[in-house]
């Protein structure tokens, strides 16, 4: 998106603001709060609510060069931390019109990945997650309807009919159980503690089913990320797919800032790194800086000697890292790889002392 004043509010910016009208609205509902203390306060969430105005009109003109699916989860919050106020200061009662700026909620959630990912997960596991919602919809009917025939004689204030049965089925399958209605009768508690395993049963399936699909979705996106910066190193690039996938697997993505410094002299040497973006410069006697597409610390890993140099990030580097023991799953899978990152080594170390 172009950048257009008040459309890029920073994700910091927009929790401030958020928190601050939040803290706004609690404000509010004191009793007996000061006239002057409340005008003031109803003029911050006025002033928030303006800024949160030009952000939408921002976002709309910068989305007519953005994709729709990337852009419309930030525009449906823009809309709805503008629209929603000034409905509720059309239409509600004063008492009450602040509360619906709580929506602003959702205001330091506009730029996170979350809802994608959240999204994505669902989708790719809908088919499981309806097969335990239908589980627990059939249970919690089943239970309630038992709960109604057990009890409706010994407690029909409680249990008079199957839509009040079905408040203590819902408590007891989430194993809530607040306490305002328990079953007297001895066949009640009996189906009581079916209905407490059928839950914890139930939960357990939706938390695992969701917990899966984070862990695959995040290794799949992590899978392809390391897959492009994997192909951007002109060593792999000739590789057959199955080969850069061996490599995908064995190498580990870094960010290092500029200045850091990634392995000093004298270290022991467990990993070489290869460089995807930036610059490192090799500290030896004749200082060496070396930049995308290159390799270093393929010395101490190949003889296991102690680092002959220490190494630090010139700019800030994206690397990919190869520990020893990856290194010889490498050189079985793609020894002509293993050949020249030992023939450069060999070189590196007749010419001068480095890495």
């Amino acid at each position: 998106m172009p950048a257009i004043p008040f459309s890029k509010i920073s994700a910091l910016l927009n929790v401030l603001l958020a928190v601050t009208g939040l803290a706004a609205i609690a404000a509010l509902t004191t009793p007996d709060i000061a006239a002057h203390v409340r005008f003031a306060l109803e003029m911050l969430l006025a002033g928030i609510w303006t800024i949160y105005g030009l952000q939408l009109i921002g976002t709309l003109i910068a989305w007519q060069t953005a994709r729709l699916r990337e852009a419309m989860p930030a525009i449906a919050i823009d809309v709805l931390a503008v629209l929603l106020p000034l409905l509720a200061l059309l239409f509600v009662g004063r008492r009450d019109q602040s509360l619906y700026c709580a929506i602003w909620l959702l205001k330091p959630l506009r730029q996170s990945t979350f809802f994608r990912l959240m999204g994505r997960v669902i989708s790719n596991e809908a088919r499981n997650l309806i097969g335990v919602t239908s589980v627990f919809v059939i249970v919690l009917f089943g239970a309630s309807l038992a709960a109604y025939l057990i009890e409706r004689d010994v407690q029909p204030d409680r249990f008079g009919s199957i839509p009040q049965a079905m408040w203590w089925a819902v408590a007891t399958l989430s194993t809530t159980g607040y306490g305002d209605e328990i079953p007297q009768s001895f066949a009640g508690r009996v189906l009581g503690g079916l209905v407490m395993m059928c839950g914890i049963g139930i939960f357990a399936l939706w938390a695992g089913i969701l917990a899966t699909g984070f862990y695959d979705e995040v290794r799949r996106q992590d899978f392809v990320r390391n897959w492009q910066l994997v192909a951007a190193v002109p060593l792999f690039q000739k590789l057959s797919p199955v080969a850069l996938m061996e490599v995908v697997r064995s190498l580990r993505p870094r960010i290092i800032p500029a200045g850091a410094i990634i392995c000093r002299k004298g270290d022991r040497g467990d990993q070489m790194y290869f460089i995807v973006e930036g610059s490192v410069i090799v500290a030896t006697p004749n200082p060496v800086e070396i930049g995308s597409g290159s390799f270093f610390g393929e010395m101490a890993l190949i003889t296991g000697e102690p680092r002959s140099a220490t190494v630090s990030a010139v700019t800030e580097v994206s690397l990919l890292s190869l520990y020893s023991a990856d290194f010889q799953m490498l050189s079985s899978s793609s020894p002509e790889i293993a050949e020249i990152i030992r023939r450069t080594a060999l070189e590196r170390r007749n010419a001068a002392p480095g890495g």
